[in-house]
This record gives C-alpha cells, structure tokens and sequence, in this order.
C-alpha cells in the first residue's frame, strides 16, 4: 500500500493526476498528447508538465492507456471497466 506523506496535497498525488486525464479522454477516440495536457495544465496552477508526463506513464504502464505516434486513447479494456462504475 503506498502511503504518501501527511503533510503532502493529494491533489497532487501521481494517482490522483491519472484519475483527472482519464475523465479527460473517457469517450473520445485517439487524443492529440498536447491538446490534453493544455487542458490537463489549465486545472490547476500547480500542475506542471513534468506531472502530466508522469501520469501518463502512469497509465500507460497500468495498461490504461494505448499510444499512436502522437496521441492517446483509453484501452478497450479500460472503458469496459469505466462502464461498470
């Protein structure tokens, strides 16, 4: 189990960041990777791009996320569990 820190912002939380560009592509087809980290960078002021792109490997190595040169989209198995919540 990984327990972050107490004082840490959670919103912060490489977790948590996955979570928001998941809800990001949830619907849509392949996704240019600039277009979604403007909109990714524009949340917050304390997101930075570094943060984006750790994410996205974050998801990428969970299997949630297929890439095509430039962009991205949702595995198929990964919207099928989105559809169960």
């Amino acid at each position: 189990m990984i327990l972050p820190h107490p004082e840490s912002d959670l919103t912060l939380n490489i977790m948590v960041l996955g979570i928001d560009v998941v809800e990001q592509l949830k619907g849509q087809d392949f996704v240019l990777v600039e277009n979604l980290m403007v909109v990714f960078l524009k949340k917050n002021k304390k997101r930075t791009p570094e943060m984006f792109l750790n994410s996205l490997t974050f998801l990428y190595s969970c299997g949630m996320i297929e890439k095509k040169g430039y962009k991205v989209k949702l595995t198929p198995r990964t919207m099928e569990q989105l559809k169960i919540f």
